[in-house]
C-alpha cells in the first residue's frame, strides 16, 4: 500500500482528570510510518486497570486519557514495510504498542518485560506524541503489536483475550503449569478470573474457584464450570482445602492478606499474583519456607503467547462471557465494572 504520510484525526472517549468521566475527544493520531497498520477499531474490553488509569490510583495519570488496551478491529491500510497483515483483515492490539528490541527480554520475545515498553495509552511515543488507546474510532498501531484473529473466531469474542486471556495463559505457560491433571486455583472471580477458569478447565485441571462470599458460587460451578468453590471467609472450609492446590491465580485488584491462600498451597505452589495493587502485600515467611511455595507475578504475555493462545482458544471451542454495550454507556459500565456488576467482561 505504501507508507502512510499524513496524520489524521480520530475521536476517543477521554478521561479528563481523576474523576474518571470520558467523554468525547478529538485527537491527531501519531505520525504514520511504514511498519504500522491503520485499524478501525470494532470492539474494545473494559478491564479493571483502565479504571485504575483514568482514576489516577496508581499517580502516574496523564489527560486527556483514552483507554482501553483490548482492541479488535478491521485493517484499513498498511504502511510499506507491514507484511503480516492485509487490508481487510481482522486484527487485534493489546496493552503494548512499542519496546526497544535490543534488551534481554525483547531479544527472548518477552516484550512486555522490556523496561521501555510503551503503553498503548497514558504513554508518550517515541515521535513524542502521547499514545491513546481503544476507546476510540481509529488507532494506528506497529506491526509488531498487533496480531491476526484466526478463522472461526468471533471478533467480539476476541477482545477479552488479548489482556485477561492471556494474563491467564502467560504463566500457567511459563511455569509448566500447561499438563493435565493439575489442580488449579482461582481467586477472584471477575474479567481475568473467568478467563482462568475456562483455560484452566480446557487444559485439564480440576478448577476450585476461592471468593469471599457464596454468591457467585452457581456462576463458577454451573455457568463456567469449576470444580469447586470455596468461601475464604469459611474457616472450616479453607482448613479442609489446606495443602490441596498446585497453584493460584490470584485476581484480585485490591489489598488483601496472602496467608489464607498460601495454605492452600502444596509442596512447591505457587501463588501467581496478577492484580494491580498499589499497597504493600504482607506474609509470615515461615508460610513459605516451610513449603517452599513461592510468591509470583506475571504480566500479561508476549505477542506469541497471544498467537498461541488465540490457537488453543479456537482449538477448545471455548467462549468469552461477555456483555456488549454501545460507547455512550461508557460511563455506566465503569461505573457497573467498580461495583463488581459485569458478567465477565
Amino acid at each position: 500500500m505504501g507508507s502512510l504520510e499524513t496524520e489524521r484525526t480520530t475521536v476517543g472517549w477521554a478521561a479528563r482528570d481523576p474523576s474518571g468521566i470520558l467523554s468525547p475527544y478529538t485527537y491527531t493520531l501519531r505520525n504514520n510510518g511504514p511498519e504500522d497498520v491503520y485499524i478501525k477499531v470494532q470492539y474494545c474490553g473494559i478491564c479493571h486497570s483502565d479504571l485504575h488509569q483514568i482514576k489516577n490510583d496508581l499517580g502516574m495519570s496523564n489527560y486527556p486519557m483514552v483507554p482501553g488496551h483490548e482492541v479488535v478491529g478491521q485493517v484499513l491500510e498498511v504502511g510499506s514495510n507491514v507484511t503480516k497483515f492485509k487490508v481487510g483483515e481482522v486484527v487485534g492490539a493489546g496493552l503494548l504498542v512499542g519496546c526497544c528490541r535490543n534488551c534481554s527480554a525483547c531479544q527472548s520475545d518477552i516484550e512486555q518485560y522490556c523496561s521501555k515498553k510503551i503503553w498503548s495509552y497514558n504513554d508518550v511515543y517515541t515521535d513524542g506524541i502521547p499514545t491513546q488507546g481503544g476507546f476510540a474510532e481509529t488507532m494506528v498501531v506497529d506491526q509488531k503489536f498487533v496480531v491476526k484473529i484466526p478463522e472461526g473466531l468471533e471478533p467480539v469474542q476476541v477482545a477479552p483475550l488479548l489482556c485477561a486471556g492471556v494474563t491467564v495463559y502467560s504463566p500457567l505457560s511459563h511455569f509448566g503449569l500447561k499438563q493435565s491433571g493439575l489442580r488449579g486455583g482461582i481467586l477472584g472471580l471477575g474479567g481475568v478470573g473467568h478467563m482462568g477458569v475456562k483455560i484452566a478447565k480446557a487444559m485439564g485441571h480440576h478448577v476450585t474457584v476461592i471468593s469471599s462470599s457464596d454468591k457467585k458460587k452457581k456462576e463458577a460451578l454451573e455457568h463456567l464450570g469449576a470444580d469447586r468453590y470455596l468461601v475464604s471467609s469459611d474457616a472450616t472450609q479453607m482448613q479442609e482445602a489446606a495443602d490441596s492446590l498446585d497453584y493460584i491465580i490470584d485476581t484480585v485488584p485490591v489489598g488483601h492478606p496472602l496467608e489464607p491462600y498460601l495454605s492452600l498451597l502444596k509442596l512447591d505452589g505457587k501463588l501467581i499474583l496478577m492484580g494491580v495493587i498499589s499497597t504493600p502485600l504482607q506474609f509470615v515467611s515461615p508460610m513459605v519456607m516451610l513449603g517452599r511455595k513461592s510468591i509470583t507475578g506475571s504480566f500479561i504475555g508476549s505477542m506469541k503467547e497471544i498467537e498461541e493462545m488465540l490457537e488453543f482458544w479456537k482449538e477448545k471451542g471455548l467462549s468469552s462471557m461477555i456483555e456488549i454495550v454501545k460507547m455512550d454507556y461508557i460511563n455506566k459500565a465503569i461505573e457497573r465494572l467498580e461495583k463488581n456488576d459485569v458478567r465477565y467482561r
